[in-house]
């Protein structure tokens, strides 16, 4: 596979539309299965958090208080990961904050997003819940650190791509997984998966 960045915000809720912020993201590039390099930061928003939500992440006023500026995290965080396609668990999620973030600071995004969980909803439909934990349980991936932090969420979610890459090569006998075929590849129905990847072989065989 080539270089992605696989990313995981921490946020006060469940849609910047409405007025909900990022309280920390992580972007770790992968490349041909490894991390490569690393990028966090928690942000300050200016943004009270709930305490539910300081309870599952963490998180506290006290911690974002002291942390750089949101605009200042985005835009370092948006030249560390560059053209660099990215990837998210529940990319639907995380494509809000990245985009809305990221519009903050005058900035738009020029990278497609592909969805390790709707990949993984394709390749491993038996699971028995397609969150991030529960597919690390059932592909026996190691567990990076605290759920709902994004440096550990973005880790396992990279190591879990580069398990579904590995699978799909195994699977149907191909080379290596573009970001592009993870997006072919999302956008599909569950039972077509192996019609997806014959036309990927029949056109890999081809261009050959």
């Amino acid at each position: 596979m080539e270089r992605v960045a696989v990313i995981d915000f921490e946020t006060t809720g469940l849609s910047p539309d409405h007025g909900d912020r990022a309280t920390e993201i992580a972007a770790v590039l992968l490349e041909d299965g490894r991390v490569v390099d690393r990028y966090q930061s928690l942000m300050n928003a200016g943004v009270r958090i709930p305490p539910f939500i300081a309870e599952l992440t963490g998180i506290t006023d006290a911690m974002v208080r002291q942390a750089p500026p949101a605009a200042a995290v985005m835009a370092a965080v948006a030249d560390f990961v560059g053209d660099t396609p990215l990837v998210a668990h529940n990319a639907a999620f995380d494509r809000k904050f990245w985009d809305a973030e990221l519009a903050r600071i005058g900035r738009v995004r020029r990278q497609e997003f592909a969805c390790s969980m709707l990949v993984a909803r394709r390749v491993f439909p038996q699971a028995r819940s397609h969150k991030l934990g529960a597919l690390v349980e059932f592909a026996g991936l190691p567990v990076a650190g605290r759920y709902h932090r994004a440096l550990a969420d973005a880790e396992m979610a990279a190591s879990l791509l580069a398990h579904l890459a590995a699978e799909l090569r195994r699977r149907y006998a191909v080379g290596a997984i573009s970001h592009a075929l993870l997006r072919e590849i999302q956008a599909v129905q569950k039972h077509q998966l192996d019609k997806c990847m014959e036309r990927h072989r029949q056109s890999a065989a081809a261009a050959a």
